[in-house]
Formats: structure tokens, sequence, C-alpha cells
């Protein structure tokens, strides 16, 4: 059986890099996105099982890009757990665009990949 595959949307690269090291170390196969273009393509052609995305994107944020992969009828079935720092400001936001969870930063290893589990199995 394959490792699961987990889209790490983030356009901080220390950020990515401790989030991605997370799962690898998990044993997930991860690809990465800085923006929300890059995610929209990457999820349209690696069709992750999860992917992880940060509110706070430069251009296209990750509330558009949300919106945008649930209103897509081949990939709105894919889990989208939001990341950011402001948590009280914009989980409705998150879950009104369609988010199916929701990690504030800094990332707790636990919480991360007992949330992935539950999301993916």
């Amino acid at each position: 059986m394959s490792a699961a595959a987990i889209l790490v949307v983030e356009d901080d690269p220390a950020n990515r890099d401790l989030i991605v090291e997370m799962l690898e170390a998990d044993g997930y196969q991860v690809y990465q996105a800085k923006d929300g273009y890059t995610a929209i393509e990457m999820a349209q052609a690696e069709r992750p099982r999860l992917i992880l995305m940060d509110l706070g994107l430069p251009g296209l944020d990750g509330i558009e890009t949300t919106r945008r992969l649930k209103a897509d009828s081949a990939l709105r079935s894919i889990p989208i757990v939001a990341v950011t720092t402001h948590s009280q400001l914009q989980e409705p936001l998150a879950r009104a665009a369609g988010c199916d969870g929701f990690l504030t930063k800094p990332i707790n290893r636990s919480m991360l990949l007992g949330l992935v589990t539950r999301l993916i199995s």
C-alpha cells in the first residue's frame, strides 16, 4: 500500500518545511504549493487525500482557493484543513468556504497528525 498523499499549501518556507517534515516522518507522501493557483493545479494533477491550506496566502488567498476547490466536482470530496494564526477571525470564514478542519499556528504535531488520521481514514 502506498502512503497517503497530502498537499501542503503554505507560502512561508519555514512553516511549510516544518509541516512537511512532520508529515513525512509519519510516512505520508507530501506535495507542496506556495500559492493558491499552484494548489489548484496540484490538486487536479495529484488528487491528494487531504489538503492543508494556509489561509493567509498572497494573491489568491486560502479562503478563495478552498472555495474553488470545493466548487470543482472532481475535487470537492478532498478534505481541506485550514491552517492559520488568526483562529477566532478566520475559522467561521474557513468553515463557510468548505474547510473540514482547522489548525492554528504554531502547529502542534500530535494535533496535526491526529486530525490528518481522522480525516483520511
